[in-house]
């Protein structure tokens, strides 16, 4: 094998596809990139055998073949090459490492054959679904920032990617939980994603897609199956296995009958939120927040550190309530909306011990994205 390639091209691939690699593994092969060179490309794949991630990009390929490289020492050697350099990569049987010069500079780095390379199977996908980027884009940031992170309730450690029918219309979703709240997004089912698959996305995965969405084209390509999911981004491609469990019925805990809506300026409310938070504890970061016309006081009380309290003018008529919320969660949620105000929906039974169903959270500027959050004890 041996071809010449542009600096630029050759780290922007390798960037897409390293990532991938975890930094510490028992089977070597792993630790690898594959290159692939032939008709004027030069091919590149990635895998921690859940997970594939392949790229190509155009090269002056004067003999073709393939071999594989540790990809975080090359793609560290390519960062600091000058920009603009042109890299030479050649293997021969002669000698069994991958020669790597430019310019002056000559580096050889150790290989694996390519044949023990494991390449993810692909059969069984649907087909292609065509989805605007922006959107796909929109799905993941509403949502991810609520997946678990506990692995004992692994079917939770990921987003749920489905298709529904509501008000006889067809929407693809996204939804992630951690149990404590909940995060929905949804958008116009492509053509082709009715009735497709749902799967659960792993947390990895969907870390790796949101990265490699920032370089793609327009629209994204999504092919499901029951075992796997793929995306194409124009050039770069990711094959994912999913998650091997039933995702929980979340529209269960989605508040249907809250009708005391609370409204406040997002940005306040958030500051207000992390200014008395400070002194909370550590582990609950319990915030309380006692409800009345036209204004909401937060108060944070810690045994060590002291008391905390701010009011905030919200756009509320109704008869006073406590509710306690984990101030993390609260400032993670906020974090989200678009708009310039949030909408708080509370239950409305009669409250004479503070608040404990599940809180709505809107964003008016979205009608596609629902937030719930379960309170604490105030």
């Amino acid at each position: 094998m041996k071809l010449t390639i542009e600096r630029g091209a050759l780290l922007k691939a390798l960037a897409h596809v390293q990532s991938v690699v975890e930094r510490r593994n028992t089977i070597p092969i792993l630790g690898n990139v594959l290159l692939a060179a032939g008709d004027g490309r030069l091919g590149f794949s990635a895998t921690d055998l859940d997970m594939e991630i392949a790229d190509a990009t155009p090269a002056q390929v004067e003999n073709p073949g393939q071999i594989t490289a540790p990809a975080h020492t090359l793609y560290e050697i390519v960062r600091k090459l000058p920009e603009g350099a042109e890299v030479s990569l050649g293997f021969t049987g002669a000698d069994p490492r991958l020669a790597v010069v430019a310019g002056r500079y000559k580096v050889h780095l150790p290989v694996l054959p390519s044949g023990d390379f494991p390449i993810m199977p692909t059969e069984g996908l649907s087909t292609p679904i065509v989805i605007d980027t922006g959107e796909l884009i929109r799905l993941i940031d509403k949502t991810r920032f609520a997946i678990s992170t506990e692995e004992t309730r692994y079917y939770l450690t990921g987003i749920y990617l489905h298709s529904v029918i509501q008000d006889g219309r067809a929407l693809l979703r996204a939804v992630a939980t951690d149990g404590h709240r909940l995060a929905l997004a949804e958008m116009p089912a492509p053509e082709g994603a009715s009735g497709a698959a749902g799967v659960i996305v792993p947390r990895k995965t969907v870390q790796e897609v949101r990265r490699l969405l920032d370089d793609a084209g327009e629209t994204v390509e999504l092919q499901l199956s029951p075992q796997k999911v793929r995306f194409d981004f124009g050039g770069a491609t990711l094959t994912s296995k999913v998650i091997d469990g039933s995702f929980p019925d979340y529209t269960r805990v989605i508040p249907q009958e809250n009708h005391r809506i609370m409204t406040v300026d997002n940005a306040l409310f958030a500051q207000a939120v992390d200014r008395v938070a400070t002194i909370s504890s550590e582990k609950s970061r319990s915030v309380k927040l006692s409800v009345e016309a036209g204004r909401v006081l937060l108060t944070v009380r810690n045994m060590e550190t002291g008391q905390a309290t701010e009011e905030v003018e919200v756009d509320y008529g109704g008869d006073p309530f406590e509710i306690g919320f984990n101030a993390r969660y609260l400032m993670d949620v906020t974090s989200q909306i678009g708009g310039e105000t949030t909408e708080f929906r509370f239950a409305d039974r009669a409250a004479a011990t503070p608040l404990l169903d599940p809180v709505l959270v809107l964003d008016p500027t979205d009608v596609g994205v629902q937030y719930v959050l379960m309170p604490l004890r105030a």
